[in-house]
Parts: C-alpha cells; sequence; structure tokens
C-alpha cells in the first residue's frame, strides 16, 4: 500500500469555480436547479443522487469532471454542448491513475504493492466487468477528492482511512499517528460512500454488500469521534453517519438480519436525537416501521410510522408523509384492521398526489408510482385480498424503472406469490421464471424467501402449465447463504 507522504508528495491543484455551470444554473437556486437535473435523468431513464450540496460543488470547482450518470444527464439538459463548454475539465485531464500516468509519474513504491496490481485508491464497482480496472475511466476528479478526503483525514482511528469499493477501510496501523480534526473534505466522501452504497443496493440486493458496508460505517463513527473543524462540518459527518448506519442497516434487513438492522436503526435514530436533526429522525423511524412490521411486530410498526409522521411534519415533503402513510398502513394490515389500513392508504395516496418537492429528502430516489403500487400491493396480501393484491402488484412491476432492478424482482416475486393465491397457477409461475431470471443479477434474501413461498403454494398444482418447469428451476437454483462471502 502506498504511503501517505507518497500520495501527499503529489501537490495539490487549486480548485477553480465553474463559472459557465454557474451561469447555466440562472436565477434557479441550488435546490431548484437539482430538482430540475433529478428531472432529466429521469427523463433519460438515468439516476441521480443530485441536491444542493452537489451543485455547489460542482460549481466550487471540487468536481473538475463529472462521472458518466452526470454526464449523460448534463448533455440531455444542455443540448449541443459538451462537457468543455459546461465549465468541465476533459476526462484525460483530471486526476486518477491513467491521468497521472500520462503526466509521467513515478509510481508508488511501497508497502504490498505489486507491479501492475490496481492501486489501493483506485475505486470500482465489483459487479460491472465492462471496463478494464487498470484504465478505468471513471477514475476521475469526482474519485479523486473522495480518496484525498480518506487518505489525509480523521482522528487517531482514521488517520489512514482509505476509500474502498462500498465506502472506508481502516487502516489498523494508523493508530499510531497523531490526530486531525476532519473537515469539508471527510464529510463529503461520507456521504459519497451512502450515495454509494445505495446505488448498489438498488442494482444488485443487499445480500453481497452487508459485510462490506460494516468497514465504512465503522469509519464514519471513528471520524465523528474525532471532531470537526467546524459546526456546519460537524452536522454534515453526524448526518452522514446516521444515514449510513440507516444503510447498513438496511442492508441487513434485506439480507435477513433482522437483529442487526434494528441494531443499526436505533444508532441512527441516537444520533438524530442527539443532534436534534429531525429529517434523520424520521428516517430512521420509517425504517424501524418497515422492519418491524416484517418481523412480525405490526403494532410496532404502526408506532414507528407515527412518530416518523411527527418528525416529518415540519419538513414540508409531501412524498415523505406519504410513504410514512404506506408505512402506518402496513402496520394496520398486519393487525387485521382493515379500516385503519384503508384510511392509511387514502391518505398516502393523496399526500403522493401532491407530487415533488424541493423538501423531498435525497434517499426518497427509490418512491414513486411503482413502489406507492408494490407497498399497498403487500398490504391487501397481508389482509387475504389476493385479487387486490396482485393487481396492485402487475403495476408495480410495470411501472418500475429498470434501473432499479432489486424492486423489479421484489414486485414481481409479490405478483407470483398473490397470483398463486388467487388461484392463478399458470400466470404464478410464468412471473416466478421472471423473478429467477432477475436474481441472476440481485441477491436479496427477502426475495428469494418470498420465491419458496410461491413455490410451497405451487406444488400441489405442478400439471399446471408452467408450473413444473418453475418448480424444476426454482429447486436448482442456488441460495445465498448469510455467511457466503461474495
Amino acid at each position: 500500500m502506498a504511503s501517505s507522504t507518497q500520495t501527499s508528495s503529489q501537490p495539490e491543484r487549486p480548485a477553480r469555480p465553474n463559472l459557465a455551470f454557474r451561469r447555466l444554473r440562472g436565477r434557479h437556486s441550488p435546490a431548484e436547479f437539482a430538482a430540475l437535473v433529478r428531472r432529466a435523468a429521469r427523463e433519460i431513464g438515468e439516476r441521480v443522487s443530485c441536491d444542493a450540496r452537489y451543485i455547489g460543488r460542482v460549481e466550487a470547482g471540487e468536481i473538475r469532471c463529472p462521472n458518466y450518470a452526470y454526464e449523460r444527464v448534463f448533455l440531455h439538459m444542455f443540448p449541443g454542448r459538451t462537457l468543455t463548454e459546461l465549465g468541465f475539465a476533459p476526462r484525460s485531464s483530471v486526476r486518477g491513475r491513467a491521468a497521472r500516468a500520462a503526466a509521467g509519474a513515478p509510481p508508488a513504491s511501497g508497502g504490498a504493492e505489486t507491479r501492475g496490481a490496481p492501486e489501493p485508491y483506485d475505486t470500482q464497482d465489483p459487479y460491472d466487468p465492462h471496463e478494464p480496472y487498470e484504465n478505468d475511466p471513471r477514475n476521475h476528479e469526482e474519485s479523486d477528492v473522495l480518496r484525498r478526503a480518506f487518505m489525509t483525514g480523521g482522528g487517531a482511528t482514521v488517520a489512514a482511512a482509505t476509500l474502498g469499493p462500498l465506502g472506508l477501510t481502516i487502516d489498523a496501523a494508523a493508530a499510531v499517528r497523531p490526530p486531525r480534526r476532519v473537515g469539508t473534505p471527510e464529510a463529503a466522501a461520507l456521504e459519497e460512500a451512502v450515495r454509494r452504497i445505495r446505488l448498489l443496493d438498488d442494482r444488485h440486493g443487499a445480500d453481497g454488500l452487508y459485510r462490506r458496508a460494516a468497514a465504512p460505517l465503522r469509519a464514519a463513527y471513528a471520524l465523528l469521534d474525532a471532531g470537526a473543524t467546524r459546526q456546519t462540518t460537524a452536522e454534515r459527518l453526524h448526518s452522514g453517519a446516521g444515514e449510513l448506519a440507516i444503510s447498513v442497516g438496511w442492508l441487513a434487513h434485506d439480507s435477513g438480519r433482522f437483529d442487526d438492522a434494528r441494531s443499526h436503526y436505533a444508532e441512527a435514530l441516537a444520533t438524530a436525537r442527539m443532534t436534534g436533526d429531525p429529517a434523520l429522525e424520521a428516517h430512521a423511524f420509517c425504517n424501524t416501521a418497515f422492519l418491524a412490521r416484517d418481523a412480525g411486530r405490526p403494532r410496532e410498526a404502526v408506532r414507528a410510522a407515527q412518530a416518523a409522521r411527527r418528525a416529518a411534519a415540519p419538513l414540508g415533503s409531501p412524498r415523505l408523509l406519504s410513504l410514512l402513510a404506506l408505512r402506518e398502513a402496513g402496520g394496520w394490515a398486519g393487525l387485521a384492521d382493515r379500516t385503519g389500513c384503508e384510511q392509511a392508504l387514502a391518505r398516502a395516496q393523496a399526500l403522493f398526489a401532491r407530487g415533488h418537492s424541493d423538501a423531498d429528502p435525497e434517499w426518497m430516489s427509490f418512491y414513486g408510482e411503482a413502489e406507492l403500487e408494490g407497498l399497498e400491493a403487500q398490504c391487501w396480501s397481508t389482509l387475504g385480498d389476493w385479487r387486490r393484491a396482485s393487481r396492485h402488484a402487475r403495476r408495480a412491476a410495470h411501472l418500475q424503472d429498470p434501473h432499479f432492478t432489486r424492486n423489479t424482482a421484489l414486485y414481481t416475486a409479490e405478483l407470483a406469490d398473490d397470483l398463486a393465491r388467487e388461484g392463478r397457477p399458470d400466470e404464478a409461475a410464468a412471473a416466478g421464471l421472471r423473478v429467477l431470471d432477475l436474481l441472476t443479477q440481485v441477491q436479496s434474501s427477502r426475495v428469494q424467501t418470498m420465491l419458496s413461498g410461491t413455490a410451497r403454494v405451487l406444488l400441489p398444482h405442478r400439471r399446471a402449465s408452467g408450473v413444473s418447469d418453475f418448480l424444476d428451476r426454482h429447486a436448482s437454483t442456488p441460495r445465498a447463504g448469510r455467511g457466503q462471502t461474495p
């Protein structure tokens, strides 16, 4: 591993404000412009987690060249312009492995580094084999900001923190180095780690990610312990650490580790309460309600959803309140309270109809019409109304953005189970086969558990069209064990 001395020997380029991008923003506030970016992304089937802070980083020159997703969105927003005309540097000129090689920079020469091995600070999506690691063009300035943040930052336990495939990985040898109070780069890198975990989860499910996400979470709380240079940075660190705890908790939840998930959500809630962060508190209670429903504690689900609603009330996001109403509806369904469930569902639909708002949290990018339909399908399924459940599940699967592969598998598995219980085995088998196709891309114990239940329901109908094929293929599909390394 290259030493921090070698890394710091490379002179840092001062950031130059991106005045061209600032002019393109015009009279829009950063938050308003971020909303326009997210809308443009949806128009082309792309998914970016753009917020006012990201726009600020671009305009400040911290991001000299955007990643490929943002590039596609920006070029869609401003047709006929090049990245250079948008104020960005050419991709070939930004810092990173390829740029350093082109500049004739001497290779790092320490530790366990071997000729031809990837640099320890390079980033790579482990699920994306399309680009060779050494020549990966995604090693651009945005990733370099993250690397610098954790190569130089933190207290005694994070002085040599580095950006791994999902976030932070602690180097225990760094404990002997003197502590340094952390600042904006560390906060930005922490926020980026949260986005990265969410992106990988959306595409691939939780089973292969959970264990690897533990190191970023430990690093995040080590940063909190080291202290920040400014109060605003401290607030960003606390918010980022809490959001990361929720993301790791969700990975535990989706992979069937309910006790671990409960612990992570409680940690996020404690962080929110300590810092008086209502947005983080609402998010923590939202996920706690979802977990309680799945763990068979429907009354707790109702109480947690109601607590989330109280925390979210001053935030001004109808979509967030809509999702919380769905969490409450799931609890009422688990209590077999049809009236309470229907009232919560009606409230969720009315709030959803108010549309997007600049106050919508960044983590809610998954919540659209497909998720609304999918969660309603789960409520009707819990109440035993299979026909209504299958109707909503079919809509959810049809409406889902292909980017969210795990959710597509989840809604289709819900549809298969509802159809099977409704007495339509041939259609259930066809849906089940589509889920099996998706499981080549998704590792989710929750989806696999649902499909196993569907298979048991279909066993007496083996002679129905397609059922035998589904049962045979399901039986031959290996299930990812919890202890299995990805």
